[in-house]
């Protein structure tokens, strides 16, 4: 008996040295299956992406052509841009060159990756902003209204995030442009670049911005202040209640963590109606990114740039999905 209780302290730690390595890698097995199942996600939808485009009435060769342009000339035009080849041998192509990088060429004769060169950091460092503004916001709000359950201020924040989320996007654009430029003048209606393409004052991103954050703040709030009242009711939240915790504690020492899981994949979740609404605020706004780029790819039929502009955008939602991910599997790993 005495020699089982000299080496159980010692075979406890050496059990937990030997999951650990084996936690790792399922962890890692884990990561790697969903990586893998959102990069199937993203080839799927470009092949969605060329499918639609081409059932589209018209074609990129009838689109760039200029009048008095003979069936003759439009026939060599689809050749060259090669639109007699089937649509998923064209695919199977701009597939096969995007691992080095090259997003194809557009109907204009021009290297994808050139023309996005300038308008997608435009449209990251819009997107950007108006994510982490987002996040910040949402998890103040959040935990005050969940600080207060039931009381006015948790009401007023539930009622109010619901509003703003059912808001669309060009409603809140039109709103800040008539109160914050046309009545009071002081922001610029739309967005005006300097030689470099970027907008030449750093106030022509408020607006959009703002249009951008206030109903993923609404989304985003509504998915904490959810997570937290889920975590309340679990016991070892009632039993530091219980205990006589200040209230404050109670919720960032014990609500929060055991929430963070549901909390990164709401938000995550989120940055796909992030970078739809850019595309519609930069238009409202004249701002100078993707989105001007794909209405006019779309107008034109032309499918590498279209594609170009939902590879970007795709990649970037799948980073944040998988970040979210890994927060997600590492705290219900720690929790284990």
């Amino acid at each position: 008996m005495s020699r089982m209780a000299r080496t159980g302290p010692v075979a406890a730690p050496a059990r937990a040295a030997a999951t650990s390595p084996r936690r790792a890698g399922a962890l890692a097995l884990r990561i790697a299956g969903t990586a893998a199942r959102r990069a199937l996600l993203l080839i799927v939808l470009l092949a969605l992406v060329f499918a639609a485009v081409e059932l589209l009435p018209g074609d990129a060769a009838g689109a760039s052509a200029e009048r008095g342009e003979s069936a003759a000339d439009l026939a060599e035009r689809r050749h060259l841009l090669g639109l007699d080849r089937p649509v998923w041998e064209r695919f199977a192509d701009w597939m096969s060159a995007l691992p080095t990088g090259d997003l194809g060429t557009s109907a204009r004769g021009q290297k994808v990756t050139e023309l996005l060169a300038d308008p997608l950091p435009n449209t990251l460092a819009l997107a950007l902003s108006a994510f982490g503004i987002t996040v910040a916001l949402s998890l103040l709000l959040g935990c005050w209204a969940a600080a207060r359950p039931g009381r006015l201020a948790d009401r007023v924040i539930s009622h109010t995030s619901t509003a703003a989320f059912a808001i669309p996007e060009f409603v809140v654009s039109a709103a800040l442009l008539l109160v914050l430029s046309l009545w009071t003048g002081w922001l610029p209606a739309v967005t005006v670049t300097g030689g470099d393409g970027r907008p030449t004052t750093w106030t022509m991103l408020i607006m959009p911005v703002l249009a951008l954050v206030i109903p993923q703040t609404g989304w985003n709030t509504r998915v904490v202040r959810g997570a937290l009242a889920d975590q309340a009711a679990t016991p070892h939240v009632e039993a530091a209640h219980l205990d006589g915790l200040p209230l404050r504690r109670v919720l960032l020492r014990h609500q929060l963590p055991g929430a963070v899981p549901a909390i990164a994949t709401g938000i995550a979740t989120s940055t796909g109606l992030l970078f739809g609404g850019a595309v519609v605020v930069e238009t409202l706004f004249n701002y100078p990114g993707i989105g001007s780029v794909l209405a006019g790819a779309v107008a034109a039929r032309d499918t590498p740039l279209i594609a170009g502009v939902v590879i970007c955008a795709g990649a970037v939602i799948s980073l944040v999905l998988l970040a979210a991910d890994l927060i997600r599997h590492a705290t219900l790993g720690a929790r284990a």
